[in-house]
């Protein structure tokens, strides 16, 4: 079971609170499990090309009957000077794969009170099995528990996640 899936419904819940933002999307994987199951999300990526491929898979089954709960949002949040998230609010933050550390507190203040962040990504200990091996894209041990330790941490890990 995916952690999205773990968690679908505080998911339905945080939504009633504002749409989901899928961060630095990609193709949309995570989105668009929310999106079929009638959940509102904003997909976000630098890449038009990964934006215009959730695009193509939004007119797709079975994601065509809920296209209308789907934002697409070109965006860089690595531009220095800017906070691409000042000023919005959304129900949850899912990201998956992507680190920028200067984005952690813009996370936090982005996510409606009553709301949750889902965080997925590579720890150092990743450089033992391939890419990504640059520091910058990997979480110390505990950085993430520690960013967030002002919050209600509802599941924390950090190991190897066998693949099924």
């Amino acid at each position: 079971m995916s952690l999205l899936q773990g968690y679908s419904s505080q998911l339905e819940l945080a939504a009633n609170l504002g749409p989901i933002l899928d961060l630095a999307c990609g193709t949309g994987h995570n989105g668009l499990q929310l999106i079929e199951n009638n959940i509102p999300v904003i997909f976000a990526d630098i890449s038009a090309e990964a934006l215009l491929q959730v695009e193509r898979r939004l007119e797709e089954d079975p994601y065509r009957k809920n296209k209308s709960l789907a934002t697409l949002w070109p965006v860089d949040f690595e531009q220095p000077g800017v906070n691409p998230l000042d000023g919005r609010v959304f129900g949850a933050i899912v990201a998956c794969h992507y680190l920028h550390r200067p984005l952690f507190e813009s996370i936090k203040q982005a996510v409606y009170p009553g709301g949750l962040v889902i965080y997925e990504t590579f720890t150092v200990d990743q450089t033992q099995y391939g890419r990504p091996n640059n520091p910058d894209f990997l979480l110390r041990h505990g950085e993430l528990r520690d960013y967030f330790c002002d919050w209600t941490i509802l599941h924390y890990f950090e190991g190897v996640v066998e693949k099924s």
